[in-house]
């Protein structure tokens, strides 16, 4: 297919990208860490850790992890927010030669169960605050090793302590819990796997880019989510493409391992996840922000140095803007603030360039592309509204239903093929031949149109996929579960749009009880999903809209919401 949208590429970013040039994702860490051993990785809390620290806390891991006689491949979960241990445990995990799982820390009992179970994990790495998640649904799972982390284990001997003691005694963050150790089952702090390991060696692994490095859970049309199979050929395609398509913005700082990347975006998320190997690539650091919601210390943290890339969602931008001392903020280091995970509005991006004098760049991407697909490109001196162009080695195609390519111009669904394209949903192959084309393209689900230079404008999805601040939630998980709420006959979900979210979610419902409320129906969704997916709003109906076939119709619902 002729790639029209080549011609608008910035000066200096590749046609083409070429992950062979590695043999695995692990030799790129490897590589990484020889070359940028004593520059610094990673400052959390003020405390730093180098490329030199990371390399020997996730050797040292990665050796315990091998001790424990899991089998090649094996799937490890990482359930932690954003603070030094997530990389080294991610490090760790690719080192010994397994599949790391992300999970969202607040995940509720029924979600991490579904997760835990659907990829087979026999190991987790977890904080200490949501351990009695866990507990409540670790019989239920294939899980043998627990290693459990606390807030201050890499924060410092005596800041570390006083972290922790003060998060578990004071803040009262850490709820009691005790895992169940039947069955031959471990329970092993980090700090004690780490010093353990040490006296262990880290065995070499033979990897190859075909091989398995993420099982990313991603929102199910089933009601249940989806592990998107990312190989190690994935993940190095969508790092150096991000790095291809990066270069223009941050050519004036020259040496890359001076760039500050803001990491308040949480490292389980794709897009996170995606920046956070990138910077391990070029040598340079993170700062690792584990609470964005505090946006006083956030931009405390803001302040304290200069800082190059800020990668954010619309609602994090709108937030930051709103806060009283937003206006405090030095963005004049500033090079690229990109844009992600939901769609950003004309004007956060208008306001936020007035504020910061950065224009706001968008790109699209999913969890089954590692986060990359379109980017505006990163030259542009206004927010354009669109999602851009095509990254080094993708194709983008707009079809209709039977798989054809339509005509420049024509509103179609987005498809997309290049190496960062997942090989599939984990062990769902009726999914997987819905998913992709004869002509190896993956089916999206959102539906727009590619003018003739190029860029790609969305105009509708073609799923009921809900995005509420980057993430996605379908509505039958929630219809799901909610339909299981004693009084609940039937349930329907839907988004709707909101200023600060981008889409926020309603249901409505039908009940047999007179005496179910909308706080009952609130306090089961509050108990049963996590905070993201929980409805805001509420409605009772007598009955809802159905076809002639009893299909719920959800259009319906929307445009009468």
């Amino acid at each position: 297919m002729e790639r029209i949208w080549l011609k608008n590429y910035p000066p200096g970013v590749p046609h083409d990208i070429d992950p062979d040039q590695y043999s695995s994702l692990t030799d790129l860490l490897e590589t990484a860490f020889r070359e940028h051993g004593n520059s610094p990785f990673s400052v959390c809390m003020d405390r730093w850790m180098s490329y030199k620290e990371l390399d020997e806390l996730s050797k040292a891991l990665g050796a315990w992890l091998q001790d424990k006689g899991l089998a090649p491949g094996s799937r490890v979960a990482i359930m932690l927010p954003n603070l030094p241990q997530f990389a080294v445990t991610m490090a760790a995990i690719l080192r010994a030669g397994y599949t790391c799982v992300n999970v969202n820390p607040l995940y509720t009992a029924r979600e991490l169960q579904h997760q835990l179970k659907d990829s087979g994990a026999t190991t987790i790495v977890i904080l200490e605050n949501f351990a009695s998640t866990l507990q409540d649904v670790i019989e239920h799972t294939s899980i043998q090793h627990m290693v459990v982390a606390s807030i201050g284990d890499l924060l410092g001997p005596w800041y570390g302590r006083w972290m922790t003691f003060a998060v578990r005694h004071l803040a009262k963050m850490v709820p009691e819990f005790e895992l169940p150790l039947a069955g031959g089952r471990t329970v092993t702090p980090f700090k004690k796997a780490i010093a353990q390991g040490r006296h262990l060696s880290l065995k070499p692994v033979p990897q190859t880019l075909d091989d398995t490095a993420f099982l990313q859970y991603t929102g199910g049309t089933t009601g249940l989510s989806k592990g998107a199979v990312l190989t190690h050929r994935n993940i190095v395609a969508a790092i150096l493409q991000a790095e291809g398509w990066f270069t223009p913005a941050l050519a004036s700082i020259g040496d890359l391992r001076k760039v500050n990347s803001i990491a308040a975006l949480p490292l389980y998320h794709i897009f996170a996840l995606t920046l956070c190997l990138l910077a391990i690539r070029q040598g340079s650091h993170l700062t690792l922000v584990p609470n964005p919601r505090d946006f006083g210390k956030f931009i405390d943290v803001l302040k304290q140095r200069p800082f190059h890339m800020l990668p954010g969602v619309n609602t994090l931008f709108n937030a930051l803007m709103q806060h009283p001392m937003f206006k405090t903020i030095d963005f004049s280091s500033l090079r690229l603030t990109q844009a992600g995970g939901m769609a950003a509005s004309e004007g956060t991006a208008k306001h936020w360039q007035a504020a910061t004098g950065s224009a706001m760049i968008e790109g699209w991407g999913m969890s089954e592309t590692c986060a990359i697909g379109t980017n505006n490109p990163v030259t542009q001196t206004h927010f354009s509204g669109n999602i851009g162009l095509p990254l080094p080695s993708i194709d983008i195609a707009i079809k209709d239903d039977a798989g054809q390519t339509l005509p420049v111009g024509s509103s179609g669904e987005i498809c997309i093929r290049g190496p960062n394209v997942m090989t599939g949903y984990y062990q769902q192959p009726e999914e997987n031949a819905k998913t992709f084309t004869a002509d190896g393209f993956m089916r999206t689900g959102d539906v727009g149109i590619m003018d003739h230079e190029g860029f790609t404008r969305i105009v509708d999805r073609k799923k009921d996929m809900i995005i509420v601040s980057g993430f996605n939630v379908f509505p039958s998980e929630l219809e799901n579960v909610i339909s299981t709420c004693p009084g609940v006959v039937e349930c329907a979900v839907v988004g709707i749009a909101d200023t600060m979210q981008g889409e926020t979610i309603k249901v409505f419902v039908v009940r047999n009880d007179p005496l179910l409320t909308e706080e009952a129906v609130s306090r089961f969704c509050h108990d049963n999903l996590t905070g993201y997916k929980r409805p805001k709003y509420i409605e009772f109906r007598d009955e809802l809209p159905k076809s002639n076939v009893g299909k719920i119709l959800r259009r319906e619902l929307r445009s009468n919401k």
